[in-house]
């Protein structure tokens, strides 16, 4: 093992797939063997137990599927307005200099602080949902995506240039291929913070979705279910993750993803 020497596909595989094995022998011990109250942390048979009975008999499917939805609407609809932005903001510098500095104080404000306020604006339905994943997934996008193609490297820039392109031929011809695999994979770190935002909108207000059957399994002190729910957030998140790597591997084969 060598620093930044690649790993075959199979052992990386095998390893991964260890660190969940280790990972569950762990908290089996920890609860068959009686060191931790099954009050406060489950076992993973009762856990599995729980989760069938959810999906089966307590409609968990639909909430899964609510959930879903407000992540891909909310970060949908960030990307769209985002992307454009961004890309405006790393191509042409008085475009940057204006938007920039609002657009760094906004990321930094928490999505979760707007809860109230969204709460008074929207109410508690769906709108209020999705406005929360906007503003934690848009102002991240758009620096992000300005970053990403402002780094365009110079000698290209120049060569085309000299081909005599022009300055919508440099934006389209130059800067979005060079950086399309970096925004690619930006869309993909934001789409993961994205659940975080509407987990904490589901523990508030909500009557539908993950977080609002976290949040009712809390009430009767349900880890059982609490855990699945976090673990059904994980396994949605990873298969989200490798769709998306595979994904930008078709589309930008020149790229080191």
């Amino acid at each position: 093992m060598r620093p930044l020497q690649p790993v075959a596909p199979g052992a990386r595989i095998a390893l991964g797939i260890s660190f969940f094995v280790l990972f569950f022998a762990v908290w089996a011990f920890a609860t068959f063997g009686g060191y931790v109250s099954k009050t406060f942390l489950a076992d993973p048979v009762t856990m599995v137990r729980s989760g069938y009975d959810l999906l089966v008999n307590q409609g968990f499917m639909k909430d899964i599927g609510m959930t879903v939805w407000r992540v891909l609407g909310g970060f949908l609809i960030a990307a769209v307005l985002a992307v454009p932005l961004g890309v405006l903001m790393g191509a042409y510098k008085p475009i940057e200099a204006f938007f920039e500095p609002f657009v760094s104080f906004a990321r930094y404000l928490p999505a979760s602080a707007f809860i109230p306020l969204l709460i008074l604006w929207a109410g508690i339905g769906e709108a209020q949902k999705l406005a929360v994943i906007f503003i934690g997934s848009f102002f991240q996008l758009v620096l992000m995506m300005a970053v990403s193609v402002g780094n365009t490297r110079r000698d290209l820039v120049e060569a085309a240039y000299t081909l005599g392109a022009g300055d919508r031929g440099i934006v389209t011809r130059v800067l979005l291929p060079s950086s399309a695999p970096e925004i690619a994979e930006t869309l993909r770190m934001v789409l993961g913070w994205a659940w975080t935002y509407v987990i904490v909108a589901e523990l508030i207000g909500a009557s539908s979705g993950i977080g609002h059957m976290i949040t009712d399994s809390q009430a009767l002190l349900a880890t059982d279910q609490i855990i699945f729910g976090i673990i059904v957030i994980g396994v949605i998140g990873l298969v989200t993750d490798f769709a998306f790597k595979a994904l930008n591997k078709k589309l930008f084969p020149w790229a080191r993803l």
